[in-house]
């Protein structure tokens, strides 16, 4: 944590509780958005990221899908978050920051913001030319790529049409509270109430999910959209994470046939496999001291999907 530009204490995962031990999270702080049609030459731009994060896998995944690789640089933080935050080091498969003196992202953010205050997050989007943070919000980022770069990757998919918007609006707020955050709702609860609340949300939702995927090969309409990315990022690190460290360990994604034929097409699309890893996936949750404090990484779970990824881990 950052107050006033300096590091205060310990990293913790329990960003703020209310009074029943319910997990609240922090609002994203820098949410500028790019003049549409503005050309930034290649490499102005620059994506911090963690594999293990299922918000900045959001835009890592974009990325590919839009064609931004090319122009928009990555820089990978350790999956295994440390006392001082999210490090770079030389896991495989994490980077150097590209900037003297950054070692750690609070390092990032007080470069930007020499009097910043609140925590030092991933994803952001960095422009390399002024020195400065345009936005740490995965969904703003998304239609940052998605509309605002437009004029940059010319795509052909649109992961936000305007026909669709409001359905794709509905999807994600639909869930955003009950599964996406919901896991973490149930794994940083300070409450047997908070937890159970959590979990009968989550597992509420995915039974929907089940419903729906027996008659949608998508989230919204028949196409691809930033509802799946959404989506994607939860239910792949479901087994491997949220079901054992989390507890929410009711069923496994394996057991849901529908959602699991889901998971399967869209890693056959190669954006969302080669930017899942699952190796940074569980070292960097079973790395979290306050749930598993002697931080013994699970051998399993071996998933049928696991033969589409690049890195298993």
């Amino acid at each position: 944590m950052l107050i006033n530009g300096h590091w205060q204490s310990k990293w913790d995962p329990v960003q703020q509780k209310d009074e029943e031990g319910r997990f609240i999270r922090q609002n994203s702080v820098f949410t500028e958005r790019l003049t549409a049609g503005t050309i930034y030459e290649a490499k102005r731009l620059t994506l911090y990221v963690a594999y293990i994060c299922p918000w900045a896998s959001r835009t890592l995944i974009a990325r590919s899908l839009l064609g931004l690789e090319e122009f928009i640089e990555t820089k990978i933080v350790d999956p295994v978050m440390t006392d001082y935050g999210w490090k770079f080091g030389d896991f495989p498969g994490s980077t150097a920051s590209g900037i003297e003196g950054v070692e750690y992202m609070h390092h990032l953010y007080t470069k930007a913001d020499q009097g910043y205050t609140g925590r030092a997050t991933v994803p952001v989007l960095w422009d390399t030319q002024e020195e400065r943070i345009i936005n740490n919000e995965s969904s703003e980022i998304l239609k940052i790529f998605n509309t605002d770069l437009r004029s940059l990757h010319h795509s052909s998919i649109d992961l936000s049409p305007s026909f669709l918007k409001t359905e794709i609006n509905a999807f994600n707020e639909k869930i955003y509270h009950k599964l996406n955050n919901g896991v973490y709702r149930a794994g940083f609860a300070s409450s047997q109430q908070a937890y159970e609340e959590a979990v009968v949300d989550v597992f509420a939702t995915l039974d929907w999910l089940e419903s729906h995927f027996h008659c949608h090969q998508f989230a919204v309409s028949e196409q691809l959209t930033e509802s799946d990315i959404r989506l994607f990022v939860t239910l792949i690190r479901f087994d491997v994470a949220y079901h054992g460290l989390f507890k929410t360990n009711i069923k496994p994604i394996t057991s849901y046939s529908a959602i699991s034929d889901y998971l399967e097409r869209l890693l056959q699309i190669d954006a969302f496999s080669k930017n899942t890893r699952v190796d940074h996936i569980k070292s960097g949750y079973y790395s979290v001291q306050a749930l598993n404090p002697l931080g013994i990484v699970p051998v399993g779970p071996f998933l049928p999907w696991f033969k589409y990824l690049q890195e298993v881990g």
